[in-house]
């Protein structure tokens, strides 16, 4: 599935005319939607997941709960478990008002761990998932912005918008299907109607920008240098002209050392930062650590659902970001790495390159990585 095409129309003049610049609107298949996350699933985790907070937060009249109003505690093996859902007090508060909010769904939510990881592989910059159930003539926040660019989309009930950008005051009816684009610091705030609840899904992303990039590059370049972390002379200020002077050779070396920061590199950290440090999507990765051993020249395989691998020659070596983690080969196994990306479905003796106990042993790295699953 397309997720950037489900929640922006058309991806490609969104991330060129849209993103970061102005609010966009787009009606998407609500069914499709609620497949992500719909009441029904809001209902199973509210009352049989035993979430804990900061899973799970409530929210009224544009004021956070305490935990303590719908929480409680219990023991497993003797050992405290603290801040669990009290279900009963969930429905209560909600019932008299209160937002349900479902924070970092991505982690917990497979469909919506699935559309992140999706969206981060097309954008490149981190993402995570909120949704928001508010009852029937209710408001959790009052009129604010977010530090991050929001899609929003509505899977449930219907929701008034209002947003403020730089075409003026707008109401936004949200209705199932619905998505909306928000760039950073756009504000609004919403309110259900009298007759129905609301339940909406945001998508944040987390926009890396260049000051963030530069900062790290300075910081690291600096730390490096042994000489700028000289203290300064004693009697700071009784010759402000030397101390300026002295500042300004400073300034002139660190730009030195910038000038020499190898900016091709730089790139290829912030691959490996972005390519292995993403949340790993392994579903049925149980079943498969006890398939694997039984893995045969006619096994059929395929790529897990979610699933990333960008492939990096290393000299001697073959680099695979998996999304979650960095996987290391022998360069030599790099035409079978790429044959088995470039097929939906598998099998080892399919495998270009490797003879069949090679292939045999890539296809089950790869399966025990998480980038192949069994197909049963």
């Amino acid at each position: 599935m397309d997720h950037l095409a489900l929640l922006s129309g058309d991806p490609a003049a969104f991330l060129t005319e849209v993103w970061g610049r102005r609010t966009h609107f787009h009606d998407a298949d609500p069914a499709t939607l609620a497949s992500i996350f719909g009441i029904d699933a809001a209902d199973d985790l509210i009352t049989t997941r035993s979430l804990r907070t900061p899973q799970v937060r409530l929210a009224q009249d544009g004021t956070v709960l305490d935990p303590s109003r719908y929480t409680r505690h219990a023991t497993i093996a003797g050992q405290a478990m603290t801040g669990l859902l009290d279900t009963r007090k969930v429905l209560a508060l909600f019932e008299d008002g209160a937002t349900i909010v479902f924070q970092g769904l991505q982690r917990y939510h497979e469909p919506l761990r699935l559309l992140v990881r999706d969206l981060e592989r097309q954008i490149g910059h981190p993402c995570q998932a909120n949704a928001y159930l508010t009852p029937p003539g209710s408001q959790g926040f009052a009129l604010h912005s977010d530090t991050h660019d929001v899609f929003t989309f509505q899977t449930y009930g219907t929701k008034e918008w209002e947003v403020h950008d730089a075409e003026g005051e707008h109401q936004v009816p949200m209705r199932p299907g619905t998505c909306m684009y928000l760039p950073t610091g756009t504000p609004h705030m919403a309110r259900t109607g009298a007759d129905t609840a609301s339940l909406h899904v945001t998508v944040g992303i987390n926009q890396v920008v260049w000051s963030e990039v530069l900062r790290d590059v300075v910081t690291r370049t600096i730390a490096a240098d042994a000489t700028l972390g000289e203290h300064l002379p004693g009697g700071l200020f009784t010759d402000p002209d030397a101390l300026a002077s002295a500042l300004r050779e400073r300034l002139a070396h660190v730009a030195g050392l910038l000038a020499d920061v190898d900016a091709v590199a730089e790139v290829d950290r912030l691959e490996t930062i972005f390519g292995t440090r993403r949340q790993p999507v392994l579903a049925g990765g149980l079943r498969d650590v006890l398939d694997v051993r039984h893995l045969a020249p006619d096994t059929r395989l395929r790529r897990r659902p979610g699933s990333q691998a960008t492939v990096r020659a290393r000299g001697d070596q073959v680099e695979v970001l998996l999304g979650d983690r960095r996987l290391t080969l022998p360069a030599r196994v790099e035409p079978a790495v790429r044959s088995v990306l470039d097929a939906d479905t598998l099998t080892p003796a399919d495998v270009r390159g490797l003879d069949e106990a090679g292939a045999l042993t890539l296809c089950r790295r790869l399966v025990r990585e998480g980038l192949l699953e069994v197909v049963r």
